[in-house]
């Protein structure tokens, strides 16, 4: 019998069961028709949050980032580029911390840029500090469950 993981879908935040073997090629929402992997970070607030970090199997690699924050914009890119790499082993999440301040209290942001790994709603790893993506990705896969 096959294992599935819940996915939640990047556009509606519904969760979606996907077969482990099938997550590589992609699928779609079951409700909104819209793709589950998108190789692009999703920006999230309070509403949804919690159902990507906790109920979602995907750990979710978080930028907790503001605008006019310089090496949060520099970074950007980088974390961008590192999302086509990760998916879809793993979600990739920014949150605006001038939008989302309790969000970012919860977590405990102290300075910006700040990675934050979580999977089924426990915190992995933290980063600060702005990172290419090459970093970005080494860090993300040495800090992923079994990975040690």
């Amino acid at each position: 019998m096959s294992h599935s993981l819940l996915v939640p879908c990047p556009h509606c935040h519904t969760l979606n069961r996907v077969p482990a073997e099938r997550l590589q090629d992609g699928g779609q929402c079951g409700r909104c028709k819209a793709p589950l992997m998108s190789g692009t970070p999703l920006a999230l607030g309070a509403q949804h949050f919690d159902v990507h970090a906790q109920q979602g199997d995907l750990p979710l690699l978080v930028d907790f980032w503001a605008p006019w924050c310089g090496p949060c914009r520099s970074m950007a890119p980088a974390f961008e580029a590192a999302a086509a790499s990760l998916e879809p082993r793993v979600r990739l999440a920014k949150v605006n911390t001038e939008e989302e301040q309790r969000l970012a209290a919860r977590f405990g942001i102290r300075s910006i840029p700040t990675l934050v790994l979580i999977h089924k709603g426990r915190e992995l790893a933290r980063q600060s500090g702005a990172l290419g993506q090459e970093q970005i990705v080494r860090w993300a896969q040495a800090n992923l469950p079994g990975a040690r």
